[in-house]
C-alpha cells in the first residue's frame, strides 16, 4: 500500500471512532469498555495471522509489552475519560498534540534534536486550546473541563509513548502487525486485572448502538486503524506519522457538530484554525 493510501485511511478511520467511542460511554464501565474492544480486536488479529501461517513470536518482548501498556491501555483510559467529561471532538484536538510529544519523546529516547520550530509549533497549538476550551473555562463547568483536558493530555502521552516503543520494536526487527496483535491481547489482559483489582463486575451492554459501536472500534479503529499508522511511522517516522493528527480533528469535529451539539463559537473556530497551524507548522518545508 503506497504512503498517501496508508495516510488517508489513518485519517479517516481515526477522524470517525471518536464519535464510537463517545457512544460507549455511560453503558458500562469505561474500563470494561476499552476491554471489550482490545480483547475482540487482539483476538481477530491473533487468529487472523495464525490462519494465515503468519503469527509469529516476537524476537523481543519487552518493547511489545510496554506498547501494549502505553497504546492499548492507559491510552485510551485516558481518552475514554475525557469523552465522558468533554465532547469527543475537542478530545481529538487535544490528540492532534501527538506530533509535539513525539518530538519530545524521540528526543528524549532517540536523541533527535528539537528544533525552534518544534518549540513555535507547540506554542501555537496551546494557543489554540487555550482559545478552544475559552468559554467552557469560564463557567460552572470549568472543573469538569480541566479533568476532561488533563485525561486527554495523559491519553496523547501515553499514545506518544507507545509510538516511542513501537519504533524500537521496528529497531529489533518486530513489525508492527506482529506487535499490534500480540500488544492487543497483552493490553486486554492487564485491562482486566485493572477490572478485577478495582472490585467491577463484568455488565453485559445492552442495545444495538454499542455492539455496533464496539464492532467498529475493535475492526476498524483497532485491527485497521493502529496497523496502517504503525506501518506509518515504521515507513516515514513518528514525527511526520504524527501529521495524521492534523487532519482527523475535522472530521471528528464535524462528527460531533452532528451528532454532540458541539456549538461553534468564533473563539472555538479560531483555537480550531491555530491549532492546525500548529501543526502545519511543525511539518512544513521551509
Amino acid at each position: 500500500m503506497s504512503t498517501f493510501l496508508l495516510f488517508a485511511a489513518t485519517v479517516l478511520i481515526w477522524g470517525t471512532t471518536w464519535i464510537a467511542i463517545a457512544a460507549q460511554v455511560g453503558a458500562v464501565p469505561l474500563l470494561q469498555s476499552i476491554f471489550l474492544r482490545f480483547a475482540l480486536a487482539g483476538l481477530v488479529m491473533l487468529a487472523g495471522l495464525a490462519l494465515m501461517g503468519r503469527l509469529r513470536r516476537p524476537a523481543q518482548w519487552r518493547f511489545v509489552v510496554v506498547q501494549a501498556l502505553c497504546l492499548f491501555s492507559f491510552n485510551f483510559i485516558g481518552l475514554y475519560n475525557a469523552a465522558a467529561l468533554i465532547p469527543s471532538g475537542l478530545v481529538s484536538v487535544v490528540f492532534s498534540l501527538a506530533s509535539i510529544f513525539n518530538a519530545v519523546n524521540a528526543r528524549i529516547f532517540f536523541g533527535e534534536r528539537i528544533t525552534a520550530r518544534t518549540i513555535a509549533a507547540g506554542a501555537i497549538g496551546a494557543a489554540g486550546l487555550g482559545l478552544l476550551f475559552k468559554d467552557d473555562l469560564g463557567g460552572a463547568a470549568s472543573l469538569e473541563t480541566l479533568r476532561g483536558i488533563g485525561w486527554a493530555a495523559f491519553g496523547t502521552m501515553m499514545f506518544s509513548l507507545g509510538n516511542m516503543a513501537s519504533r524500537r520494536n521496528g529497531q529489533l526487527g518486530v513489525t508492527p502487525v506482529t506487535a499490534n496483535a500480540w500488544g492487543m491481547g497483552i493490553g486486554a489482559l492487564v485491562l482486566l486485572a485493572l477490572i478485577g483489582g478495582t472490585g467491577q463486575g463484568l455488565v453485559w451492554p445492552e442495545g444495538a448502538r454499542y455492539w455496533g459501536a464496539l464492532a467498529y472500534l475493535a475492526l476498524i479503529g483497532s485491527v485497521v486503524g493502529f496497523t496502517t499508522y504503525l506501518l506509518l511511522v515504521a515507513r516515514i517516522g513518528s514525527a511526520r506519522a504524527g501529521y495524521a493528527t492534523v487532519v482527523f480533528p475535522v472530521v471528528a469535529l464535524m462528527l460531533s457538530t452532528l451528532y454532540e451539539g458541539f456549538h461553534w463559537t468564533p473563539a472555538a473556530i479560531a483555537g480550531l484554525g491555530l491549532t492546525l497551524i500548529g501543526n502545519v507548522v511543525m511539518f512544513a518545508r521551509r
